[in-house]
């Protein structure tokens, strides 16, 4: 067991350790100092990326009253009722509106929460829900 302690140590008389490597301070201390430099420079310098946004897409059909739109809207996405009938009325014009824009994961949920709201109550021959679609954002140039 001495022996094992004396090996782990370095070796007084000689100066090295028990893999031959010299206990000086010319290699060890530079070397700690470049593994420094290094992890501070990685850490700088690899920032995490942003996440692409995405755009939650809602599409017009004839089968939802406003009023549907606008009480999904607030339950889904917490919007107030001017907010929900501006974007009601720009799904009925222009056929389409983004509702929210988000990360994928985020906007996949939302899609999926707008596909199961179901049918307007309101409107006997309505089957269901209102459809939506997500779209890449574009990037801001």
């Amino acid at each position: 067991m001495s022996q094992h302690i004396r090996d782990a140590s370095a070796d007084a008389s000689t100066g090295e350790d028990a893999g031959g490597n010299s206990g000086g301070n010319s290699g060890g201390v530079a070397a700690v100092v470049k593994q420094r430099r290094r992890r501070q420079k990685l850490s700088t310098s690899k920032r995490p990326r942003k996440l692409p946004p995405y755009h939650v897409v809602l599409l017009n059909d004839d089968d939802h009253t406003f009023d549907y739109v606008i009480e999904m809207l607030r339950s889904l996405f917490g919007y107030p009722e001017p907010r929900g009938q501006a974007l009601a009325e720009l799904v009925d014009l222009s056929g389409n509106a983004v509702v929210l824009t988000t990360t994928k994961e985020h906007a996949e949920l939302k899609r999926d929460q707008i596909h199961a709201f179901g049918p307007d109550w309101r409107i006997s021959q309505c089957q269901g829900s209102m459809s939506a679609r997500i779209v890449p954002a574009k990037a801001p140039r």
